[in-house]
């Protein structure tokens, strides 16, 4: 048996998902039960997974599938005459989650044009599954017009997978002397690492090994229009 915020956790999950498709936030889940606090939540919803009500998809920061719903009190009705054959209403189909959104954080602006220094705080940001492949991911709000050539325009945000490898021709963001990050071209040439702009009117940044490190590679760009 489920207590009251459980079961009014489940239902709202439940009623949100068939009205938006979408699953609700941990601030909203909050406010909806009215609770002092995220961890509420987190605790109404372990236990609801360690019951069988819903579960957590992988990989996804917003997306809750309800598995089953608790009973609810059925509302006392007048018999029908026998004679009127009544069928008893089809179940619901389940409530297919959508697993097309994505949440990840927001790390600040970072330069595409002369060195910045990034991960200026952090938010969150709904992004489309469809642009990111597997492994852990953040985004960046890119400042500047040095990858206009590449696509990446001034306010686009960059996708970022979390790694610390490139490859020659991969565009990455690259920190530098552990205080500036830029998004370029990663290539090697010689004993240096060069960071390329996608611009002609740039020119190409050169600097020993040990003052650059990836932070990540691009992954797509998410592009907002007014």
């Amino acid at each position: 048996m489920l207590t009251a915020k459980q079961h009014e956790l489940v239902c709202f999950i439940n009623d949100r998902l068939k009205e938006t498709g979408v699953s609700p936030s941990f601030e909203e889940m909050k406010e909806a039960l009215d609770l002092k606090s995220k961890s509420g939540v987190h605790r109404l919803i372990s236990a609801l997974e360690e019951r069988h009500f819903i579960r957590r998809l992988p990989n996804r920061a917003r997306a809750l599938e309800v598995l089953r719903m608790p009973d609810r009190p059925e509302k006392t009705v007048a018999a029908e005459p026998a004679s009127a054959n009544v069928r008893a209403p089809a179940p619901r189909p389940a409530v297919e989650p959508a697993n097309d959104v994505v949440e990840i954080p927001l790390h600040g602006r970072i330069a595409a044009g002369l060195p910045i220094e990034a991960f200026e705080g952090s938010s969150m940001l709904a992004v489309p599954a469809a642009l990111l492949g597997s492994g852990e991911h953040y985004a960046l709000e890119v400042s500047g017009d040095s990858m206009v050539e590449a696509g990446i325009l001034d306010g686009d945000y960059a996708l970022i997978r979390r790694t610390d490898v490139a490859r020659d021709g991969q565009i990455v963001v690259a920190l530098i002397d552990d205080s500036e990050a830029t998004l370029k071209y990663f290539r090697r040439e010689g004993s240096m690492v060069r960071l390329d702009p996608a611009n002609r009117a740039y020119d190409p940044q050169r600097y020993a090994p040990a003052q650059v490190r990836v932070q990540g590679k691009l992954s797509g760009i998410l592009r907002r229009y007014e």
